[in-house]
């Protein structure tokens, strides 16, 4: 995919911007990443990163970027030993992560809908 874009792309003067917008819109329709509580979900082959191909994953970011990410943090923490477990109940963890999926959601959303103005107001101011 990525060699059909590069020679897609071309070197004129507008070759950047067909990059940018082709690979905005080969990225878009790939399914997000989502929190969730593995003590809500009983079937284990949710917890498989397709890309990695490897039956167990998370993720995490440094926990000060966001708040779900602290969360991950501390049950890792947790779960190794190297802190007391959290306490709360896995229903309660689920809804966090439920309320942090929203947000990233919406948050996309809008990014989506910022990019689409842009580009249509760049559209209509060039020639």
């Amino acid at each position: 995919l990525q060699k059909s874009l590069s020679e897609t792309f071309g070197a004129d003067k507008y070759s950047r911007a067909r990059k940018e917008v082709l690979t905005y819109m080969f990225s878009r329709p790939m399914q997000m990443a989502l929190y969730f509580c593995t003590g809500v979900l009983e079937d284990e082959t949710l917890f498989h990163h397709y890309a990695l191909n490897v039956p167990f994953y998370t993720h995490f970011t440094s926990p000060i970027r966001r708040y779900a990410d602290i969360v991950v943090h501390r049950l890792l923490c947790a779960s190794l030993g190297a802190r007391s477990p959290l306490k709360m109940e896995k229903e309660a963890i689920q809804k966090q992560a439920d309320h942090c999926n929203d947000r990233k959601m919406a948050s996309k959303r809008v990014q989506e809908l910022s990019a689409d103005l842009f580009f249509s107001i760049f559209v209509r101011v060039r020639p």
